[in-house]
This record gives C-alpha cells, sequence and structure tokens, in this order.
C-alpha cells in the first residue's frame, strides 16, 4: 500500500543561473513518510535557517524540489493529472506562521472561509456552506455568531490564527501541514490554539506535520520529530526517545540550551565551549555541523554522513554511529530518515 505522502531525498538549490555561479542550499536530500492508515502528528524542529519552510512548501506543492521527488498516495507530484492535483489540493492544507498572509483587511473573514468551499464543492447551496464553516469553527473553539460578520483587525491574534485551522478543517483534508502556527501568538494563547489542533487531530483523524523551532511545543504535541539543521536531516525517530536521549550532537547542543525555571541553570552538562546555537560557519561540504561539533572527525569534513538507524524508530546522520546499518529510502517508516 503507498504513503500517503512522501517524500523522497528531496534536496532544494537556490541560485546558480547563467549570470552567477552563486547558488544556495536550502535543502539537502530530506526524507519523509506519512502512512494513510495510521493518522499521526510528525514534528520539524530545528533553529532559524535549518530548512523547515522550504520542506514544508514542498510538501505542499507550492516550490517544486531540486532533486528528488514528492509522492502523494504513490504518484509523485510532478506527474499528476489536473483532477489529481486537484484533490491533493484539497486534501493537504496548510496552517501559517502569519493569518495576516492569508486575509484581505477589505474583507470580512467570512470571505476567507466561504473562497476555498466554493471553489472545491462548487454544488453546495448557501446553507450548506454556512453549515460546514460554522461546524469547522466550533471544532476550533470559536462561535460562529462572535467570529462570522467580522473585518480581521477586529479580532484577537489568536482567533485570527484558528480561523486559518478553521479554514483547513473545513475542505476535511487528510493532511495538514502547520508551519510555526503559534510563534507570532502570545504565548497565554499558544495553548488554547495547539490544543485546538491536537482536536483536529483526534476528532477528524487529520494527519498533521508541525513545523517548529520549539522543542517545548514539539514534544508536547507530536508523536516523531525529524531534527533539522542547514538544510539536513540530522536525527529523526520518536519524539520521547529524540528529546529524552538525543543521540546527534546538535540536537544535544539544543535540547541543552532549553532554559530550566531557575535562568542560572540548562536542562544539560554539556560543555561545548566557546560553541554557541549563535556559531553557524560552515565549510560548505561534509556534515554541516561539522565545525560546530566536539567530536568532530577528519571524515565529518570530507564527507556528508548518512542516516544510520540506531534504532528501529530512530535514524542519526552521524558519523558516530557508522557500525549501525545506514537506512535505505526504500525501507522509510512513518519516522523517515
Amino acid at each position: 500500500m503507498a504513503a500517503l505522502l512522501e517524500a523522497r531525498n528531496v534536496g532544494k538549490t537556490y541560485g546558480g543561473g547563467l549570470l552567477s555561479k552563486k547558488h544556495t542550499v536550502a535543502l539537502r536530500q530530506a526524507s519523509l513518510v506519512l502512512q494513510g492508515d495510521s493518522p499521526s502528528i510528525t514534528a520539524i524542529a530545528g533553529e532559524s535557517g535549518s530548512g523547515k519552510t522550504t520542506l514544508a512548501r514542498l510538501l505542499l506543492g507550492m516550490i517544486k524540489p531540486t532533486t528528488g521527488e514528492i509522492l502523494y498516495q504513490g504518484t509523485p507530484l510532478s506527474k499528476m493529472r489536473a483532477d489529481e492535483w486537484q484533490r491533493f489540493r484539497r486534501e493537504v492544507q496548510a496552517v501559517f506562521q502569519d493569518p495576516f498572509e492569508v486575509y484581505n483587511p477589505f474583507y470580512k473573514v467570512d470571505h476567507a472561509l466561504v473562497q476555498p468551499v466554493e471553489k472545491f464543492y462548487p454544488n453546495l447551496s448557501k446553507a450548506e456552506t454556512r453549515e460546514k464553516i460554522e461546524e469547522a469553527l466550533r471544532a476550533v473553539g470559536l462561535r460562529p455568531e462572535e467570529t462570522l460578520g467580522r473585518y480581521p483587525h477586529q479580532l484577537s491574534g489568536g482567533q485570527r490564527q484558528r480561523i486559518m485551522t478553521a479554514r483547513a478543517l473545513v475542505l476535511r483534508p487528510r493532511i495538514i501541514v502547520a508551519d510555526e502556527p503559534v510563534s507570532m501568538v502570545d504565548a497565554s494563547l499558544r495553548a488554547t490554539i495547539l490544543e485546538s489542533l491536537l482536536n483536529v487531530h483526534e476528532t477528524y483523524g487529520i494527519s498533521m506535520i508541525y513545523i517548529t523551532h520549539d522543542l517545548t511545543t514539539a514534544y508536547q504535541l507530536s508523536e516523531t520529530i525529524m531534527m533539522m539543521y542547514r538544510g539536513a536531516v540530522v536525527e529523526a525517530g520518536s519524539v520521547d526517545q529524540v528529546i529524552k536521549e538525543p543521540q546527534h550532537p546538535y540536537t544535544q547542543l539544543l535540547i541543552d540550551s532549553i532554559p530550566l525555571p531557575n535562568p542560572k541553570q540548562k536542562w544539560g552538562q554539556l560543555d561545548f565551549g566557546v560553541r554557541t546555537l549563535r556559531d553557524a560557519n560552515g565549510t560548505g561540504q561534509g556534515c554541516p555541523f561539522a565545525s560546530r561539533c566536539r567530536h568532530v572527525m577528519d571524515i565529518c569534513r570530507q564527507q556528508m554522513p548518512p542516516s544510520f538507524r540506531t534504532h528501529p524508530q530512530r535514524t542519526v546522520a552521524c558519523f558516530l554511529y557508522k557500525d549501525a546499518p545506514v537506512a535505505q529510502v526504500d525501507e522509510l517508516d512513518p519516522v523517515g530518515t
């Protein structure tokens, strides 16, 4: 049975045209599998510039990969017929970081909800459309009578973001890609929005890809996690394993940097010397984390490490685990590589 959504060694490079030899590698050979028989929540985490949003846009079909391919139900996006592409656009929806990018300030929020229904369900009556919209709003914790008929600026940031979740839900998708959905709202609203996403997942059986730089919310919401650094997936697996017992030096450093309630203490006791999360110098070849790694070896500067399967539910792209088998693309599971 074909996976619901699959990324096979996808990469994305920008630049390098006829007039310029400069190019930027935004993503390097990332792979991911979402199975259709068991809805799940997968987090893609990493600091800014790690390639999270690039991978999300590739999965949504918004941009084309430079290498590799994205498949939906076994069919590459690049080879889809018009009717298959229409189904993909309905069944794979997005919730973006900034809800203002979706709203037109001259229209009431009703417009953002009615438009997708009219596009994908043109035969519905106005009453049926209204019913679908009201059901979606209630599912994300909003009261239709207090939400519809208002302009975007008349709503709070949390309300606007939940309306965007309702906008995705109204089409009954099979997957929602949520790109930093709580990064632009107050801390007091984050739990409410995350709770609405979890409710949508559990009530409607919708799989989710949760893009974030916040490991705390990734741990709370997701079942599996992919850690990214400078365009590469460095570690992936069960969220409990990766967060509680990180194996890749970057994951260890990232988790060790999370503050405890006492600002003088951190989660771990790792000593990375002068290297910090802001020290992002890279050589452009070999392991992207080599210049910051306390375990760096000669091979790390010469070759890009493959993903080693250190556990049935974990892969780590680090030569520290070179004795483990290399994970193959054709043996991917929902954890990814």
